[in-house]
């Protein structure tokens, strides 16, 4: 089922450059293949989404969160960047 779309100057001087590179041999190929491009990252969106979303559920489920001094965590964060220097 063929389909016809307006997609703009800019993205059809893309299109004709990369054809007229030989890159590729036509305008479906370019299509082609930034469909697979765009399919690609919404797949990887949708895994990161979800661990996202396993990781929130996890951090709501370890408890109530506890009240720490800002200059002990600092001081605790140096020393262990030192003792992976040594």
């Amino acid at each position: 089922m063929p389909s016809s779309y307006n997609i703009g100057a800019h993205y059809e001087g893309l299109v004709k450059e990369l054809v007229d590179s030989g890159r590729y041999a036509s305008a479906s190929e370019v299509m082609r293949d930034s469909l697979r491009l765009l399919e690609q990252r919404e797949k990887i969106r949708a895994l990161e989404l979800e661990n996202l979303k396993r990781e929130y559920e996890a951090g709501k489920a370890s408890g109530e969160p506890e009240e720490i001094d800002p200059a002990e965590f600092l001081q605790s964060l140096k020393a262990e960047r030192a003792a992976r220097g040594k």
